[in-house]
């Protein structure tokens, strides 16, 4: 019987986090401004529950917030180059998922979502690259549209 060994980060923006290496996401060609980071744990919090957390294994001050994309743009359609099928080994829908990188300004006055570059993870492997769609007219910071009362009124 194979024994997991419990691993223990203290990260900036959670605290103490317990994980074991299978839950670790590999990301072998690093993320865009983040090149050096290769290693990260995706997270969830009960309170926000529309985002996963990718936080650094290798700097527990870097966290980056990301959310499913179709929760909120319904008619995303990313058209994966070759390349990253090929690199991430994707061979079925099922084996991986699609997450984008979301900015909050500060006091959260506006919230963006990077739907040209979305972060796709191979579900079996455990590895993970931030692709750059080609032609597809999605924006680096396409604005996330306000609900109930913090909308703003045109």
């Amino acid at each position: 019987m194979e024994v997991c060994q419990v691993n223990r980060l203290e990260t900036k923006r959670f605290g103490e986090v317990s994980f074991v290496d299978s839950e670790t996401i590999e990301f072998p060609w690093g993320l865009p401004g983040f090149a050096e980071l290769r290693k990260f744990l995706a997270l969830s919090l009960a309170e926000q529950p529309n985002f996963v957390w990718l936080q650094s294994i290798d700097d527990p001050n870097v966290a980056l917030p990301c959310s499913d994309p179709w929760q909120i743009f319904p008619d995303y359609d990313p058209k994966l180059p070759g390349y990253a099928k090929a690199a991430l080994e994707l061979e079925q829908p099922d084996d991986f998922t699609i997450l984008c990188v979301v900015v909050v300004t500060e006091e959260a006055h506006e919230m963006t979502m990077n739907l040209i570059a979305p972060v796709i993870v191979n579900l079996k492997t455990r590895r993970g690259r931030q692709i750059m769609l080609e032609n597809s007219g999605y924006a680096v910071r396409e604005p996330i549209p306000r609900k109930g009362a913090d909308a703003k009124t045109a």
